[in-house]
């Protein structure tokens, strides 16, 4: 993980916050978003990640280690207007379980099953509104379609298609469980 050496202020804070979805705790990710921090990009993950404060943005960071091995976010830059902190990064790590994507009602889509361990990095911007010194508000623009390339889910193939229709199948059953 490398991250801008002379960062300070919100914009080290919102550079941890993305070293804390890897690794850290409830109580370290409340360190660094307020208790009415909202997630925008909880619209296509689980329920558990849909609500404000530090709860649901650890929930986020569950949902990603249960698909993804060894996350990490190279920042190679942080801008700062005002309360606005934008971070390029890219993230990299290994698909190790299966990536479960939601619809807007919460049910599972799609999902996308591990093919071997594959290795990834993607490039990501991450625009951060900072309120009293912690983050309020997170949203992302992400190379999904690079991601869904270097992990084989696109284009798919006949056999991976049957896969994950199966995983979805079970992720389906079990959420309604």
């Amino acid at each position: 993980m490398t991250t801008i050496m002379n960062a300070t202020g919100d914009k080290a804070t919102c550079i941890r916050s993305l070293n804390l979805m890897a690794t850290g705790s409830l109580e370290e990710i409340a360190e660094v978003y307020g208790p009415e921090a909202t997630n925008r990009e909880a619209k296509g993950e689980p329920p558990t990640t849909r609500g404000r404060g530090p709860e649901a943005i650890y929930a986020t960071a569950l949902w990603l280690r249960q698909a993804y091995s060894d996350p990490r976010w190279e920042v190679h830059d942080a801008v700062q207007e005002g309360d606005l902190v934008v971070l390029h990064a890219t993230m990299s790590g290994r698909q190790t379980g299966p990536f479960i994507a939601y619809a807007d009602d919460a049910s599972v889509e799609m999902v996308f099953p591990p093919r071997g361990g594959r290795a990834f990095a993607v490039t990501q911007t991450h625009w951060f509104r900072m309120k009293d010194g912690k983050i309020d508000e997170h949203w992302a623009n992400r190379d999904d379609l690079g991601l869904g390339q270097q992990l084989g889910w696109t284009p798919p193939s006949p056999i991976y298609l049957a896969r994950m229709l199966t995983a979805r199948r079970r992720a389906r059953r079990r959420a309604t469980a």
